[in-house]
C-alpha cells in the first residue's frame, strides 16, 4: 500500500482496499474510498515518501490490525510537510485476500 501511495498507483490501491474503505485523516475527516482514490489520481494528495519507523500487527481480534508509525512526506490539499503519522489499518479477508477496510491516521 505504501509503495502504491508513493507511486500514485491508483489501480494497485484499488485492489488493496475494500469497496467500503474509509480513511480518517489527522483532521478527523473520514474520507470515502472513491474520493481518496480520485484525489491520489489527480494529485490533490501526493505522497512523496513514506518511511516506516515501527510496525506492529495485532492478530488477537477477529481480523488483524496493522499499526505503522511512519514519517510521511506529502502534499495534502495544498499543504506540504513531513508528518510523524501513525496509521492504524484494519484488515478484512475478501475474495481470498487481505484488504484494508479502514485506516485511521494520527500523529505520534
Amino acid at each position: 500500500m505504501r509503495d502504491a501511495m508513493t507511486a500514485g498507483d491508483v489501480e494497485t490501491l484499488d485492489e488493496l482496499l475494500t469497496r467500503d474503505f474509509t480513511l480518517t485523516h489527522i483532521t478527523g475527516y473520514c474520507q470515502p474510498r472513491a474520493e481518496w482514490l480520485a484525489e491520489v489520481r489527480d494529485g490533490t494528495m501526493t505522497y512523496h515518501s513514506v518511511v516506516d519507523v515501527a510496525i506492529t500487527v495485532d492478530v488477537g481480534a477477529d481480523a488483524p490490525v496493522l499499526t505503522a508509525r511512519t514519517r510521511t512526506e506529502a502534499t495534502i490539499w495544498g499543504s506540504y510537510g513531513t508528518w510523524p503519522l501513525q496509521l492504524v489499518i484494519h484488515l478484512v479477508r475478501t475474495d481470498g485476500r487481505w484488504r484494508a477496510a479502514h485506516v485511521v491516521a494520527s500523529t505520534w
